[in-house]
């Protein structure tokens, strides 16, 4: 069978800042979003600690990243913590298992989207990718992105040897958290050194290479609902998506023309890449409208 030709493409345009403020916020909308959640969600946790927040007669939101109660009725648990816990061989409360199948739910439809969108640590990793950029520093070493599913696999055994949550005792997340929320422990010193880290050692080293539990939710990415379309024939390979990705490994074109969007579970839908390509071939869209372009060739099987 004669092969399909692949379709005429524009010439190569990168991507140029707006001029207007309004162009500006545009372009910043998600980044805003983000930080508008992240915040947010602290504030939340911070309000209904100190102050009381309440909302019909509930507190608003209590507990902490790894467990926590909206309103006083919808449990929320993270399930990386509770499969820990349950490696560690505790018995837990119905309420507990129900608040991790409740967000295995909600990550299983939005993806890994904690580590772009909740994650307060991300808020440190992205200044430090911002100012490396700017003072054009390398790596001193390279790391496999895998290595951060080595790091789950060992927080979980360790997590059995040693009858606890292995990870959220030495979490720089949960460190970060205690000392926000409760002006306690060492989660600025633990932040300093992630911002250090990714700052002059590794490009993205703790999000990228090393945090377990985005590696955890990046297998429940897998198989998300909501994707970040692509359109293969208006893309001009500018590589503008790619400069900007925290997994820039996750936009192969190649692969991702073949389904008409992205597929790779480590995405974290922090929609970077949506604003700044020059040809609007990325945006967010239901897997089931995400589909390959007209005329893009397809795999073919033998006869």
């Amino acid at each position: 069978m004669s092969a399909v030709p692949e379709p005429a493409r524009k010439g190569v345009r990168l991507y140029t800042p707006p001029a207007t403020l309004g162009g500006r916020l545009r372009d910043a909308r998600y980044l805003i979003l983000r930080r508008t959640t992240q915040l947010g969600v602290l504030l939340l946790f911070f309000g209904t600690l100190h102050w009381g927040w309440q909302l019909a007669g509930a507190p608003v939101l209590r507990g902490n990243l790894s467990a926590s109660e909206f309103l006083g009725i919808v449990p929320m648990a993270d399930p990386f913590a509770v499969l820990q816990q349950l490696v560690s061989g505790h018995a837990l409360h119905t309420t507990v298992l129900l608040g991790a199948i409740i967000l295995l739910v909600f990550y299983a439809v939005a993806g890994r989207v904690f580590c772009s969108w909740v994650c307060p640590m991300n808020m440190v990793t992205d200044l430090a990718g911002w100012l490396r950029s700017k003072l054009d520093l390398s790596n001193l070493f390279r790391l496999p992105r895998g290595t951060r599913y080595w790091v789950m696999g060992v927080a979980l055994v360790l997590s059995a040897l040693m009858g606890v949550a292995a990870f959220e005792w030495v979490s720089p997340i949960s460190m970060l958290y205690r000392e926000v929320i409760y002006g306690v422990g060492m989660g600025l010193s633990a932040a300093l050194g992630i911002f250090i880290l990714d700052l002059l050692v590794l490009k993205h080293g703790w999000c990228g290479h090393l945090c377990p539990l985005g590696a955890f939710y990046g297998l429940l990415g897998k198989a998300a609902l909501l994707r970040v379309r692509f359109d293969d024939r208006s893309c001009t390979r500018c590589g503008e998506c790619a400069r900007v990705c925290p997994e820039p490994q996750v936009l192969n074109l190649k692969k991702a023309a073949e389904s008409g969007m992205v597929t790779a579970g480590a995405c974290t839908n922090c929609a970077r890449c949506i604003p700044i390509c020059p040809e609007d071939s990325l945006n967010f869209a239901w897997r089931w409208n995400a589909h390959p372009s007209q005329g893009v060739p397809q795999p073919r099987t033998q006869p």
